[in-house]
């Protein structure tokens, strides 16, 4: 076993080289042997050229190994030389270990692609990725019905099927959103990132048609203001409708023909009167409650400025204070910054929020303790306005109704202030939301 030793068999090489060469010399020093030794020093090179090429073995196992690494050859195997002692064996070991660890690498990649590549083609949201040259990297089904290609290569092949998405998919910034109406059935939205992948830029985009959702929504919304429609058409019709026909029986009843003149018992003209004073009631409710579907349905669109949040809070302030004054209400007006700025129409914005603070004023009238708080602050990557009261608060089951338009849990008003508001909100590419834990805060949140 000891002759099959990598070290005992370069010994034994080293040990052979010096005793050829020992020859060597002495047959050299020898004039009638000089022929022979000619040979021997061709035996003396070849020895040597024999022990490089074994004590290399080492270079040529570590130089495979990193081809097997290079070329992902990872079914090869290193243990045929584990004969030539502990340290190849231990060497061996190393090398296949390595190999093994490369190999799971690999098949738990593979698997990751295969199973992440399975969700991309299953998703109901379009996905498409191409190059700055437009070579498409990735696409998915749902992306190829959306564009209209099955087997698209590159990007511009679009410029002649579908300019107008073309131009939407290449305008689409990283980390926005831009609409674009395919057809009647079709309304995208594309959002966009770019990714570096192997040291190039890629642009992933995704397509996902919004139009159902948006008419599942606009189908609701109708719903929702038909039903307060009627509720309050039917409330002021009715009334009038049964009081014209209790006004036509007293005529028939209470009324005297006379040969010159009508004659009205004094009782029927007292129910005549108070009769036609209920209808006038009811037909002013009726055209106020027109007025306030008009002006919900023409807010103009609002002149974007720059204003400092602090002067808009003071301006509301002052322009609530001569009514504040008038009730035990205590009123705080706070900004947390002296340099905060939103973009917004000042007159829209003030409106918004002198109707959201009258509001907090009637919901908190009742209380001993009266309190409403006017902030200004900045969070969440965003410039906020709130509006708080420590009122009665608003109930889980209305908090999610109170901004449809026509709807309220008030006594008197139209139910539009609300709506009014959030629509304005809206057109300043912003939010009004609410928050209300009963008889403790309500918080209505203006987000820029």
């Amino acid at each position: 076993m000891a002759f099959n030793d990598f070290r005992f068999r370069v010994a034994f090489r080293v040990v052979l080289v010096g005793i050829t060469m020992a020859v060597f010399i002495y047959m050299i020093t020898r004039p009638n042997m000089i022929f022979a030794a000619g040979l021997i020093s061709f035996i003396i090179i070849g020895q040597l050229i024999e022990l490089y090429r074994f004590t290399s073995q080492t270079n040529r196992k570590l130089t495979r190994f990193l081809e097997s690494v290079r070329y992902s050859d990872f079914i090869s195997g290193f243990a045929h030389d584990n004969k030539l002692g502990k340290s190849f064996r231990e060497l061996n070991t190393a090398f296949n270990e390595v190999l093994e660890a490369f190999r799971k690498a690999r098949t738990e990649k593979e698997e990751h692609w295969q199973y992440l590549n399975t969700i991309v083609q299953q998703v109901r949201t379009g996905i498409i990725s191409f190059d700055p040259e437009g070579e498409v990297q990735l696409i998915n089904p749902i992306a190829r019905k959306f564009i209209g290609i099955n087997n698209i290569k590159n990007i511009n092949e679009l410029t002649a099927r579908n300019p107008k998405l073309f131009e939407a998919l290449m305008e689409v910034e990283s980390g926005k959103s831009v609409l674009y109406k395919g057809g009647a059935d079709v309304l995208l939205t594309l959002q966009a990132t770019e990714l570096r992948i192997r040291g190039g830029n890629v642009k992933l985009v995704t397509l996902q048609n919004i139009q159902t959702e948006l008419q599942k929504q606009e189908l609701e919304a109708w719903q929702n203001l038909t039903r307060v429609l009627r509720h309050e058409i039917m409330n002021s019709i009715t009334p009038i409708s049964s009081l014209t026909s209790t006004l036509r029986e007293i005529l028939d009843y209470d009324l005297t023909k006379k040969e010159t003149h009508y004659e009205l018992k004094q009782e029927g003209a007292e129910d005549l009167r108070e009769g036609l004073a209920t209808i006038e009631g009811r037909s002013k409710g009726l055209i106020k409650f027109i007025d306030a579907y008009r002006e919900y349905t023409s807010v103009p669109q609002p002149k974007l400025k720059t204003i400092l949040l602090k002067d808009l809070i003071e301006k509301v302030t002052q322009l609530l204070k001569p009514e504040i004054k008038k009730t035990n209400i205590r009123f705080e007006s706070i900004c947390e910054s002296e340099y905060l700025t939103i973009q917004a129409d000042a007159e829209m914005i003030e409106q918004v929020l002198i109707n959201l603070v009258k509001n907090a004023m009637e919901a908190v009238e009742n209380n001993s303790n009266s309190c409403i708080t006017l902030k200004g602050l900045y969070a969440d990557n965003a410039v906020l306005i709130e509006v708080i009261d420590n009122g009665p608060g608003i109930i889980p089951e209305a908090i999610e109704r109170v901004f449809v338009p026509f709807f309220t849990t008030k006594k008197t008003g139209s139910g539009i202030g609300l709506a009014l508001s959030r629509q304005i909100m809206q057109m300043h590419n912003g939010t009004l939301t609410v928050q209300s834990e009963p008889d403790v805060k309500t918080t209505f949140t203006l987000r820029f």
